[in-house]
């Protein structure tokens, strides 16, 4: 007795087809799982022997084979229970084998026969659609997450017996549907979280609203309680809302970490991860012996925001390298090779020396120079390049700290940061870009036309500041974003000026001289 029935699995960011065969033959009762299983699936035959018999079901005291083909890939996690029990089912004759070949099965089984939810079913429901299926029965819990791919029908479960009864027609299953519009709408940025709150700091704020703007990269450099922190924590409310394809992509990274919250079926808002600088490279690039999403992952579409910059491991932060270039992260095991997203803005904070007061003036700094050195000496030159925008922070005065804060609130400030992107996918959007940090230099030649005032300006700043070519591809960019806030078309003098003093404002001044 033979039965076959689909589920998937996921590998790196994508879902496989895993076909799930159930052979039961005479001999001495047995039990076999092959195919390259983990642990959580070998020690499924004991879930799915009691589930079947607390459903009511005779659970066959004959040698059970199951293979998940193909065998050459690993495969992992508790979400053939399901499969595996309908299998058993199916070869048994105890459930209609009439339209198991329409559907895919992914679900966790409990010992009472109940189906609890598993991670990375969006995925795994692109991967149905595209294998032209009918329907993909999935945990109740998960039905949601499963339905915004349209063109599927998702059977929500909720114990094996339900399945059973939906396939021999005794009972119907409603398919469930999602309104995309509707989560949308329930996107919102809490309160608390205001640039209206803090007091001063204009120059670091403007320096925010490009790099929101354009999704450049930013570094804070100032004495402690002069607002760095406060200042990164609000870079979510000013940030343009995200599209749907974006909201997938990010979803998906969740749904495959086990990171989605409890009845979020899509994220709409952009994440904000903010590790703490004990963080192990793993942990913040992604890896394991079967590779996992990282915090740089999680931050896709979102902020990376690393607080403390230079006290995380020296070999964490030159990890961020490659990602901030390339927008992906490629994990290699002897197994396999998994590419993970990784498209985010870093934003970091640092003091400018290890007791945080060189250049204040108030306070004086203990640090000898030799500390100072080693202390700055953990960011790279390098990993420091390839920071867009990078400003100083420093103490309010007394008349700021005092007084009523009158800034612009977060919500005017998002406005014009929209338009400004919206400028951008006018010309980027069929590149399949979403801003100006992520243009190419074939792209950059093409659409930051520069004023004559302004060309001369730059090459005279070429000769004067020694801009490498990285620096000179990041200056453009800024600037075209700056010119895409003023709603201007061609980059004129002043985008310039402003851009090139967040690239090399720290030449002016001592303690935030790299």
């Amino acid at each position: 007795m033979l039965a076959k029935i689909e589920s998937c699995s996921i590998l790196g960011m994508e879902a496989f087809l895993v076909e799930v065969e159930v052979d039961i033959s005479n001999g001495l009762p047995a039990f076999n799982i092959v195919g390259l299983p983990d642990a959580a699936i070998q020690e499924s035959r004991e879930r799915v022997r009691s589930g079947i018999s607390n459903s009511e079901f005779e659970f066959p005291l004959k040698r059970i084979t199951v293979n998940l083909a193909p065998a050459d890939l690993r495969k992992e996690g508790p979400s053939f229970d399901l499969p595996v029990a309908v299998g058993i089912l199916a070869a048994t004759k105890q459930i209609s084998r009439d339209m198991l070949s329409d559907y895919l099965f992914v679900g966790e089984l409990s010992l009472t026969g109940e189906i609890r939810p598993v991670n990375g079913v969006l995925p795994m429901a692109l991967r149905a659609k595209e294998s032209k299926k009918k329907g993909f029965i999935v945990p109740k819990e998960n039905a949601s997450e499963a339905a915004l791919i349209g063109g599927l029908k998702i059977i929500p479960a909720s114990s094996l017996s339900e399945i059973v009864k939906f396939f021999s027609g005794e009972k119907e299953i409603e398919p469930i549907t999602e309104d995309i519009k509707r989560l949308f709408m329930n996107n919102t940025v809490s309160d608390n979280i205001n640039f209206c709150d803090i007091k001063g700091q204009e120059h670091a704020k403007r320096a925010i609203e490009v790099a929101a703007a354009g999704g450049h990269n930013l570094l804070m450099v100032g004495p402690p309680g002069s607002g760095k922190t406060m200042l990164a924590r609000r870079m979510p409310s000013i940030l343009p809302d995200m599209t749907f394809e974006e909201a997938i992509e990010t979803t998906k990274i969740y749904s495959i970490a086990g990171m989605l919250p409890s009845k979020v079926a899509l994220v709409t808002s952009r994440s904000f991860r903010a590790p703490h600088h004990t963080i192990s490279t793993a942990g913040l690039v992604g890896g394991g012996q079967h590779p996992r999403p990282g915090e740089i992952s999680l931050s896709h579409n979102g902020v990376l925001f690393l607080d403390e910059f230079p006290e995380f491991t020296k070999s964490a932060l030159e990890v961020l390298r490659q990602p901030l270039e390339d927008g992906i992260v490629t994990i290699s095991r002897a197994s396999s090779t998994s590419t993970f997203p990784a498209r985010f803005m870093l934003v970091a904070a640092m003091n400018p020396c290890r007791c945080g007061y060189l250049g204040d003036k108030i306070k004086e700094c203990v640090c000898v120079p030799s500390s100072i050195r080693q202390y700055k000496s953990k960011i790279s030159g390098p990993l420091l390049d390839r920071i867009d925008i990078q400003v100083e922070v420093p103490r309010l005065t007394k008349k700021e700290l005092v007084g009523v804060s009158s800034g612009e609130s977060s919500e005017t400030i998002k406005e014009r940061v929209q338009r400004a992107r919206d400028r951008q996918q006018k010309n980027i959007g069929d590149s399949n870009l979403s801003c100006n940090a992520q243009m190419s230099p074939r792209l950059l030649k093409k659409y930051c036309k520069l004023s004559d005032s302004a060309q001369n300006f730059l090459e005279n700043a070429i000769d004067k500041l020694g801009l490498s070519g990285r620096a000179y591809d990041k200056v453009l960019r800024i600037s075209k974003t700056i010119a895409d806030l003023g709603e201007r078309d061609l980059i004129e003098v002043e985008h310039l000026a402003e851009a090139i003093q967040y690239r090399c404002s720290n030449n002016s001044n001592n303690y935030y001289n790299f």
